[in-house]
């Protein structure tokens, strides 16, 4: 199992956790899910997020 699947499938109980009883359950799974994929793609490295930040460091010199 890889980083990307795991950190997908802890983002999902999370968001099943948080959402357990509340209104907007899909919403909050669904942010949830999203951000746990990000997470675990980062670390699998297929993400590069030194572009984003570069330029927006860029952007506040200016």
């Amino acid at each position: 199992m890889n980083a990307t699947t795991l950190c997908l499938i802890v983002g999902l109980s999370l968001g099943f956790a948080a959402a357990f009883g509340g209104i907007g359950a899909f919403a909050v799974v669904l942010i949830f899910g999203a951000l746990g994929l990000v997470i675990g793609r980062w670390l699998d490295g297929h993400v590069d997020l030194s572009g984003l930040i570069r330029s927006a460091q860029d952007r506040g010199r200016k």
